[in-house]
């Protein structure tokens, strides 16, 4: 399973998604920090859950690292998070 994957099934697993999307912006970092051979390092993540209604971006942000957990956060360089009911 790739880290997308994970990432989807993670997310899918913790919220009621109405709205998800999973894109590896890996190869737009090749020679930056983080970059990892393959890719998988640099993801952007859109996500739509009733379960974030009245929460601030922390909160949400939050949750998402939760749902996520920290075995596969550390995996990440960088996660844009773009997240609302």
């Amino acid at each position: 399973m790739t880290r997308a994957e994970e990432i989807r099934a993670a997310l899918e697993a913790a919220f009621e998604v109405r709205e998800l999307e999973v894109r590896d912006d890996s190869e737009a970092h090749r020679g930056h920090a983080g970059y990892q051979e393959g890719g998988e390092s640099h993801f952007t993540v859109r996500l739509r859950a009733p379960e974030f209604a009245g929460q601030s971006r922390i909160a949400r942000h939050r949750a998402v690292h939760a749902a996520l957990g920290p075995e596969l956060i550390a995996q990440i360089h960088a996660l844009a998070l773009d997240i609302d009911t």
